[in-house]
C-alpha cells in the first residue's frame, strides 16, 4: 500500500513539473491561458477531451456498477460517452468557428443579457461543485490505498490540482491530460490481462460468475432503453458543457475539432469494457464488498504491487484532470461571463490572466473546504447539477447556430422552460425512467421553436446569428495566421 502511495506522489509531483515547464513557455496571454491559444492539435485535443470526460464514474464506477448491478454491461457508460462526442463532432465546426471563449456567451450574442446570466450562474455553479466532487473522489481513493489521513490526503490532491491549473490554464491543463490518458488507457489495458491471468483467466471468472449471477455475463443487461438514454445524456452535456466545449474553442481549426472530437470517442470506445472486466474479477472473487472497492481490490489481490500502483494512479489521473478540466472551466466562465463582461469590459490582458490565476486559487480553497465537509451530498448535488446545466441552455444553443428564425424570447423561454421542467421531473423521481436531462431538453426544443414560430408570425424580428461576420472574419484570420 505504502509504495502505491509514494507512486501516486511522485506522479503528483510529475504533473506540477510539466505546469511549471508550460506555464513559462507556452503562456503569454489571456487566450493561451483559457483556450491554449486557439492551437490545440489533433492529437491533443482527443487526449485533452478524454481525459476531462473520463473521470472517477469511468473507472471506479463501472467497475462498481459491473461489481452490483450492471454486470459486463457497465461497459457501455463509457461507450456511450463516445458516442456521445461522435455526435458532437457533427456540431463541432460550429463550436470553432463562433471564435468564442464561452458558452454562455454565444447565447448572449443571439439572446441577450437574460438568457447569459442564467445560463453563466448555472455552468459556474455545476462546474465549482463538480471540482470539489473530483476532489473528493481523487483523495478517497489515494486514502483507501494508503491508509493515510484523509484531511491530509484531500489538501495534498486541492494543493497539487489547483498549482498546476492556475500556472499555465488550459495549456497546462492540455499537457497534463495527455499524460494523464495514457495513464488511463494504457495503464488500464496492461493491468486488465495481468489481473485476469492473476485471478484464473477469464474462464475460471466466467464459470464463477456463472455460479452466482450468470446475467451479469450479457452485454446488454442494463436495457437498451438506458443505453439511448446515456447516449442522449453525453451529447447534450458535451455540447453544452464549458469543460467539453472549451475543447473545442480551443481546436487549431474546424478540420481539427472534428477530428480531434472523432479519435477520442473511438478512444473511449475502445477503452470501454476494461473497467468492467476489472469489477467481474471482484464480483467472482469477493463477496458482500463495497462496490467502490471491486477494483482496488482486484488489482491488490491478483497483480503485483507496481501493476496495483498503475491502476490506482490511473484512477487517480482520470479523477485529476475530470478535477482540472471543471476547475479551468469554472474559472474561465467567472472571468469572462461575470468579470469582464459586467464589472471590468477594459481589463488589461495581462490583468485578465492574473485575475484568472487568482480566481483558480480561491475557488481551489472553497473546493477543499466543500470536500472537507462530510455533511454536504456532493454526488446527488452534482448530478442535479450537470442536468440543470445543460437540459434549459440545449435547445437555444445546439439550434441557435442553424436555426436562422429563433427570436431572442425563443431563446430565453428555452433555457427557463427547460430548466424547470427538468427541476420538477427530477423531483418526481423520474418517471417511466426518463432521464430528467432528456426531459427537459425535449421541453427546452418545443418551447425553442414555438415561441419562435408565433413571434415570427407576429412581425417580430430574428435574433442576431450566433456566428456573425465578424466571428467568421475573425476565424478566417486565424487559419490563414
Amino acid at each position: 500500500m505504502h509504495s502505491t502511495f509514494y507512486m501516486i506522489v511522485i506522479y503528483m509531483a510529475v504533473m506540477i513539473g510539466i505546469a511549471l515547464y508550460v506555464s513559462k513557455r507556452k503562456v503569454k496571454n489571456s487566450t493561451d491561458f483559457h483556450l491554449a491559444g486557439r492551437s490545440l492539435g489533433p492529437f491533443m485535443m482527443a487526449g485533452t477531451l478524454a481525459a476531462a470526460e473520463i473521470g472517477g464514474g469511468s473507472t471506479i464506477g463501472v467497475a462498481a456498477r459491473a461489481y452490483g448491478d450492471w454486470g459486463l454491461s457497465a461497459g457501455w457508460y463509457v461507450i456511450c460517452a463516445g458516442v456521445g462526442i461522435f455526435l458532437v463532432s457533427f456540431v463541432a465546426p460550429f463550436l470553432r468557428r463562433s471564435m468564442a471563449t464561452t458558452v454562455p456567451e454565444i447565447l448572449a450574442r443571439r439572446y441577450g443579457k437574460p438568457s447569459h446570466v442564467i445560463t453563466s450562474l448555472l455552468g459556474f455553479a455545476t462546474l465549482f461543485v463538480a471540482t470539489a466532487a473530483q476532489i473528493k473522489a481523487t483523495s478517497s481513493i489515494i486514502q483507501t490505498v494508503s491508509g493515510s489521513d484523509l484531511v491530509t490526503v484531500t489538501i495534498l490532491v486541492t494543493v497539487v490540482v489547483t498549482a498546476y491549473t492556475m500556472m499555465g490554464g488550459l495549456v497546462s491543463v492540455a499537457f497534463t491530460d495527455i499524460v494523464h490518458i495514457l495513464f488511463i488507457t494504457v495503464g488500464m489495458a496492461i493491468a486488465m490481462p495481468i489481473i485476469l491471468h492473476g485471478a484464473g483467466g477469464w474462464s475460471e471468472i466466467s464459470s464463477l460468475i456463472e455460479q452466482k449471477a450468470p446475467e451479469k455475463l450479457g452485454l446488454t443487461l442494463v436495457g437498451w432503453k438506458t443505453i439511448i438514454g446515456l447516449i442522449l445524456m453525453y451529447f447534450m452535456t458535451f455540447s453544452t458543457g464549458q469543460e467539453a466545449v472549451q475543447r473545442y474553442f480551443a481546436a487549431k481549426d474546424v478540420k481539427t475539432a472534428r477530428l480531434g472530437s472523432f479519435m477520442c470517442s473511438i478512444l473511449m470506445a475502445v477503452y470501454g469494457f476494461i473497467p468492467a472486466i476489472i469489477g467481474l474479477v471482484a464480483l467472482a472473487h469477493f463477496d458482500g464488498i463495497n462496490p467502490n472497492q471491486a477494483m482496488p481490490m482486484a488489482a491488490m489481490t491478483f497483480a503485483p504491487w507496481f501493476i496495483a500502483g498503475l491502476v490506482m494512479a490511473s484512477v487517480v489521473a482520470a479523477t485529476m484532470s475530470s478535477a482540472s478540466g471543471d476547475l479551468i472551466g469554472a474559472c474561465t466562465l467567472f472571468t469572462k461571463d461575470f468579470y469582464q463582461k459586467y464589472i471590468n469590459k477594459d481589463v488589461s490582458d495581462r490583468k485578465l490572466v492574473i485575475i484568472s490565476k487568482l480566481v483558480i486559487l480561491i475557488m481551489g480553497l472553497a473546493s477543499l473546504w466543500i470536500a472537507l465537509d462530510e455533511s454536504i451530498g456532493i454526488i446527488p448535488l452534482l448530478v442535479f447539477g450537470f442536468t440543470m446545466r445543460s437540459a434549459g441552455p440545449f435547445a437555444a444553443f445546439i439550434f441557435g447556430f442553424i436555426h436562422k428564425n429563433a427570436t431572442k424570447n425563443g431563446g430565453l423561454a428555452a433555457i427557463v422552460a427547460g430548466s424547470i421542467a427538468a427541476f420538477i421531473w427530477q423531483y418526481l423521481g423520474e418517471p417511466y425512467g426518463v432521464m430528467s436531462l432528456v426531459f427537459g431538453s425535449v421541453v427546452s426544443t418545443i418551447f425553442f421553436f414555438l415561441v419562435s414560430k408565433i413571434e415570427i408570425s407576429m412581425g417580430k424580428k430574428p435574433a442576431p446569428p450566433a456566428i456573425s461576420e465578424s466571428d467568421a472574419a475573425d476565424y478566417l484570420n486565424s487559419e490563414k495566421g
